[in-house]
């Protein structure tokens, strides 16, 4: 997606620092991964702009812009206003137990994708077989990175559940009863969460990928209704991840690892 220079005047609200009574300061040297996870309506914003606010989000909002091409105090502007709408109502996962947060993303996310995984598989079988003969350029290397995906999801959803999640609960529980967590074979949960991001950003790779095969799922002309579901069902799965991986990377983890070192 391509966007061009914003013009604006920058005010000297904007010009420094923006707050608001929900969060710290907002400045440009914030990272896009802290701002999206105080502030849940700045994804929106993000996603306009087709800022990487999960796997990328260790980059300064400056450094965002920047490669945007967008002028930050009009940015910083339409975050402080893309909060209002979400005061009250989204879920403060800053403020939320880990082991709720953990049950979202396991009846939200994962249930998500161990349905939809295989659904899109088969879909992307049946287009292939009706279309390859036509579109083999970007069928078969989409195919390829879609089966390349789903493999290594599968896999990074079964060690969330059975190794990293119940440490981060077992950390939990200990904190609240003020007494040391059982030993884990991966010593320190940063080893096991150093992994998880890895894939996540293995994750984020394939879908720009799959974005970059099939210009931004652009239906050809002669696509059938299953070529078209296909190519809707693949945006949803790409933001749906956006969201799963943000709330790990950005609130998930870095929680776990803070509760860690103070027990």
């Amino acid at each position: 997606m391509k966007f061009g220079y914003l013009v604006t005047a920058v005010t000297d609200r904007a010009r420094g620092a923006i707050q608001n009574e929900d969060m710290a300061t907002l400045t440009e040297e914030r990272t896009i991964g802290e701002i999206a996870a105080e502030l849940p309506g700045s994804v929106r914003v993000f996603e306009k702009y087709d800022i990487d606010y999960c796997c990328g989000g260790r980059i300064s909002l400056a450094e965002a812009c920047a490669g945007r091409g967008i002028a930050p105090g009009q940015l910083m502007q339409e975050l402080d206003a893309a909060q209002a709408p979400d005061r009250g109502t989204a879920p403060d996962w800053q403020a939320a137990s880990l082991n709720g947060l953990v049950d979202h993303i396991l009846t939200r996310h994962h249930a998500y994708l161990k349905a939809e995984l295989p659904r899109l598989s088969r879909m992307l079988h049946k287009v292939a077989e009706a279309h390859g003969a036509r579109h083999a350029n970007s069928l078969v290397p989409l195919g390829e990175t879609y089966e390349a995906l789903q493999y290594e999801l599968e896999s990074h959803l079964m060690k969330e559940e059975m190794v990293l999640f119940p440490i981060i609960r077992n950390l939990e529980a200990a904190g609240q009863a003020g007494a040391q967590p059982a030993p884990s074979h991966c010593g320190s949960i940063s080893n096991p969460i150093r992994v998880m991001e890895h894939e996540h950003d293995s994750a984020g790779k394939a879908l720009e990928q799959m974005r970059a095969i099939t210009n931004n799922y652009e239906v050809p002309g002669d696509a059938c209704n299953t070529y078209r579901a296909l190519f809707d069902g693949l945006k949803e799965l790409e933001a749906d991840l956006h969201q799963h991986i943000h709330l790990e990377n950005n609130i998930l983890f870095p929680r776990a690892a803070e509760l860690e070192a103070g027990l």
